[in-house]
């Protein structure tokens, strides 16, 4: 490859992001290629700082605040994460990105979206990624498939989640060519081979 791919997974929470962006990493780096897994909030030490602020049930946070929280992470971790690995050739596989910011702070909280994507493209530097795979799983179902403490967002009203999962569908319909839809139901395998499908062809071009 000339230059880095850049790949985001996207959906509602416990849609199963986290396992198949695992499995994608692996198939790809037996393929040879050069890989990098991070995530939002997240990617880098204080990054990481930021998620476990942003996450953390014990915190209200405003809106805007929580927007300006989110943006500032992703702030440093294009910076200092995903730019040079994209520079160097390599390809990143990213858990959510600005896709996340439109569909839980736009459409989640209703915050305007002018200024939304405004900050936002101020944030990536106009950066987008090549290819978006988005875990269409019905919310209410992906939700009691999370075992673990649920987060912050997590434990939001059943109407938040609601209007999340209809701004990824606008999203999906507005962004056909670079967002991916992935049926999320089914085995692990049956999953990861309908990704990596559309993965290898990506790749490809």
């Amino acid at each position: 490859m000339k230059k880095g791919v850049f790949i985001t997974f996207e959906g509602g929470d416990g849609c199963g992001k986290s396992t198949q962006a695992g499995l994608l990493a692996g198939a790809l780096k037996k393929k040879g290629y050069q890989i990098v897994r991070t995530r939002e909030p997240g990617g880098s030490l204080f990054c990481e700082h930021l998620r476990k602020l942003l996450l953390d049930p014990d915190h209200k946070v405003f809106p805007l605040a929580e927007l300006m929280l989110y943006e500032a992470s992703r702030a440093g971790h294009t910076a200092e994460v995903i730019r040079p690995a994209l520079e160097k050739g390599k390809v990143v596989i990213c858990e959510r990105y600005s896709d996340a910011t439109v569909a839980y702070q736009g459409y989640g909280r209703g915050l305007n979206m002018k200024d939304l994507r405004l900050i936002d493209r101020v944030a990536t530097g106009g950066l987008k990624p090549d290819v978006t795979l988005y875990m269409k799983f019905p919310s209410g179902n992906s939700l009691r498939r999370i075992k673990r403490k649920k987060d912050r967002l997590e434990l939001e009203k059943a109407s938040f989640h609601k209007r999340v999962e209809e701004g990824y569908r606008h999203i999906c319909e507005r962004n056909k060519k670079r967002v991916k839809v992935v049926d999320a139901a089914g085995t692990q395998k049956q999953v990861h081979e309908r990704i990596l499908r559309i993965v290898e062809k990506c790749l490809k071009k």
